[in-house]
């Protein structure tokens, strides 16, 4: 038998009347009976065909009415439940007054209203603030343009000694600690290091510091990294890419004329080496070990070498100790966009408490409701009481793999719903014995992302403020009964395991945030157009993205995500890659004529949209209401096509399609004609110009795209600031 592509029909299962029935009746009376040849009102065989077809029409009627719980039941038949809400995310900073400081512990709640977080980890909160600072690299300043800022280099180069000295000249960037800045790229260094500077707040003493540990809280940018740089999946439970860093901490003494640092000991760290979002917890010197920021003497010494960047005079003032970072193998740690101190983690979710789920009743297929719901998967902790005490059961996607002993229960996270073995597979609670939820949270959903400051309240604890700098991402709602009917025969089909290009595709979409994914078998995106056997890279959109509305494109959140899911689902010998689009940037120019009555703001506003939703990238849009395909070449006269289908127009006067070609010395040319695109790309519709009469030039109103220099350093480079005053 072969599925067809076709979802489930609505409610309307059958939609004949009175009258169709009866006309299908009467017609099949020659096939049966051929004697019978009055067909007339009056005869008495039409009487009771009319009356069946009376009786038939109400049956139908209310087999139209299937109530939700019927199709429910279809789900559970097939074991396809609907997808469970997702909790949203969030960095949370602490802060406090209380020279003591404040433990804030796992799992202590956090609010935004009405909406409850909960801390992912523990923390405690100390009167402090930071400023998160780069040495990023700067041009050599002009002696005749910058007089003063040259003249100050020169002095911090002259208090460097009497040796030659090879500078790098830089100026400070302080990353924003609330969080609405722009961010700071830390490739761009002079040293590769991430420098914090430690402010005492309010009630702040350094010596209630000595071995106390500090939480700080790291989020680099979510920018889409370019094709080169993607990673390939790295496979279950991996997490991604590692990188050792080293935490070191000033001790305010030198060693000669260098400054003094002590390495750190790092007592956990969420952030896997400073590449994702997460918290850095250090432990500090106990007592007694010399902690503070650097005399220094020569004031035109001040920023130089490994001494950390200047600060501005009222942080300046506030200076309990500087923290560096640094990865050791020398790689830069990337664009960052918050960092910050007694940062705890926090999930859009709630603890029930401990309960009795009910008790054991020895038939196979036993279902146990818990008290509250949404639940959220993998946080059910399920303990059965048996002969030798209470045991654990694990949770398991279904009972395929599962044994006539085996402790399984499979959990429906929407019906809040434990369902049991039938003792062949997976075995059932024994008859009397109590079912136990010893922990499990429910949550989740789209509210959960607030906008930043949004998160303001610690329940239950004093003394303590809480403020997300960033907004909260992540939550997802859970889906819909008709989108849980129109996904089964997807799910027959692939039935969770990516072996296809379009298990691939369909997969990636289930995530979350996706709202296309499209799968290039065989490519592999550091080498385009070379085929690459037992490679697959799958082209991911973003459901909303307000930077950049005509060409979405998804964050690295978002890549990481699908990639954790498919890693799941895939074949072991696949090599997967999970990239951003590329996309081809063309301009369009139509000119019409309108016909009689019709007013030409109105047609030419009309034009435009017809055509932008043509070239969409997103559905409902593009050709086939799936977004432009990836590599169809944009063509004018299937343009033309689309234009004229809307009212009002008369004739085309003529269409121009053109693409951006930038030449080698960064000048910017438009050139028309058929865009040819490549297998990976999309189109990206940069401008459209609809007038009256002959089209407008292609391209004519369009700045040059901008262009970033790159400036190379000599090696061994000492750091020189550069100082420029701003008005």
């Amino acid at each position: 038998m072969t599925l067809q592509s076709s979802v489930i029909p609505g409610p309307v299962l059958d939609d004949r009347d009175w009258q169709q029935l009866r006309d299908d009746l009467v017609r099949r009376i020659p096939v049966y009976t051929p004697e019978w040849t009055d067909h007339n009102a009056s005869d008495p065989g039409i009487t009771l065909i009319e009356l069946f077809a009376h009786l038939a029409e109400g049956v139908l009627f209310r087999f139209n009415q299937i109530p939700e719980a019927t199709r429910l039941a279809w789900l559970n038949l097939l074991q396809i439940p609907p997808r469970p809400a997702t909790p949203a995310k969030a960095m949370v900073a602490l802060s406090t007054a209380q020279s003591a400081g404040v433990l804030v512990p796992l799992g202590a709640e956090l609010a935004a209203g009405k909406l409850p977080f909960e801390s992912e980890t523990e923390v405690t909160a100390w009167p402090l603030s930071v400023r998160a600072l780069a040495k990023a690299r700067a041009a050599t300043p002009d002696p005749d343009t910058e007089p003063e800022a040259h003249a100050f280099a020169l002095r911090a180069i002259d208090s460097l000694g009497d040796g030659p000295v090879n500078p790098a000249y830089y100026e400070a960037r302080t990353l924003d600690p609330e969080g609405a800045g722009e961010p700071v790229d830390f490739t761009t260094t002079v040293d590769g290091t991430l420098w914090i500077a430690v402010l005492g707040e309010r009630g702040a003493e350094l010596a209630r510091l000595a071995d106390a540990t500090l939480n700080i809280g790291f989020v680099p940018t979510a920018e889409v990294p370019a094709l080169a740089d993607v990673s390939a999946c790295p496979g279950v439970g991996a997490g991604g890419p590692r990188y050792a860093v080293e935490w070191r901490i000033s001790t305010a003494t030198f060693d000669g004329d260098e400054p003094r640092y002590r390495a750190l000991a790092v007592v956990g760290d969420t952030t896997a080496g400073l590449t994702r979002e997460g918290v850095v917890r250090l432990r500090l010197p106990p007592a007694g070990v010399a902690v503070g920021d650097f005399p220094v003497d020569d004031p035109d010494r001040l920023g130089t070498g490994a001494l950390p960047p200047v600060l501005a005079a009222p942080d300046q003032a506030k200076l309990l100790f500087w923290l560096r970072a640094f990865r050791v193998d020398g790689t830069g740690i990337g664009a960052v966009s918050w960092v910050g101190v007694n940062a705890v983690q926090a999930l859009q979710a709630r603890t029930a408490r401990p309960e009795l789920v009910g008790t054991g009743s020895g038939q196979p297929g036993q279902r146990l409701r818990l008290a509250q719901r949404p639940v959220l998967v993998d946080s059910l902790a399920l303990e059965v009481e048996e002969a030798d005490g209470w045991q654990p059961w694990q949770t398991v996607d279904g009972f395929h793999a599962s044994g006539p002993l085996d402790r399984h229960y499979v959990l429906d996270p929407v019906a809040g719903e434990v369902v049991f073995g039938d003792g062949i597979r997976g075995a059932p609670p024994p008859l009397g014995a109590r079912v136990r939820a010893v922990r499990y949270r429910v949550g989740g959903g789209a509210a959960g992302n607030v906008a930043a400051g949004a998160i303001d309240k610690v329940v239950a604890i004093g003394g303590v403020k809480a403020k997300n700098a960033l907004p909260a991402y992540g939550g997802g709602d859970a889906e819909s009964l008709a989108a849980a009917l129109g996904r089964i025969p997807l799910e027959l089909r692939v039935r969770d395991r990516a072996v296809t290009a379009e298990d691939f595709r369909a997969l990636a979409r289930a995530v979350p945030g996706v709202a296309r994914a499209e799968c290039l078998p065989r490519v592999d995106p550091a080498h385009l157009g070379v085929e690459a056997a037992g490679v697959v890279s799958v082209v991911v959109w973003p459901a909303n993205d307000p930077a950049h509305p005509n060409a979405p494109l998804p964050d690295r959140r978002l890549l990481r995500a699908v990639c954790e899911y498919l890693d799941a689902r895939r074949l072991v010998t696949t090599e997967l890659y999970v990239i951003p689009p590329v996309y081809r940037p063309v301009a369009v120019t139509v000119g019409l004529q309108a016909k009689p009555g019709y007013g030409i703001d109105a047609v030419r506003r009309w034009v435009e949209t017809v055509i932008r939703q043509y070239l969409a990238p997103l559905p409902p849009y593009g050709p086939g209401g799936e977004g432009w395909p990836l590599g169809r070449r944009v063509h004018g006269p299937e343009l033309e096509a689309a234009a004229l289908q809307v009212e009002g127009v008369e004739y085309l006067e003529g269409l121009e399609v053109a693409e951006r070609v930038t030449a080698t010395d960064g000048s910017v040319s438009w050139v028309s004609g058929t865009v040819v695109l490549a297998a990976h790309e999309v189109v990206e519709l940069v401008t459209i110009s609809v007038t009256q009469g002959a089209p407008a030039a292609v391209g004519a109103d369009l700045p040059p795209p901008p262009t970033t220099d790159e400036q190379g350093q000599p090696a061994a480079p000492v750091p020189v600031p550069v100082l420029r005053d701003e008005c």
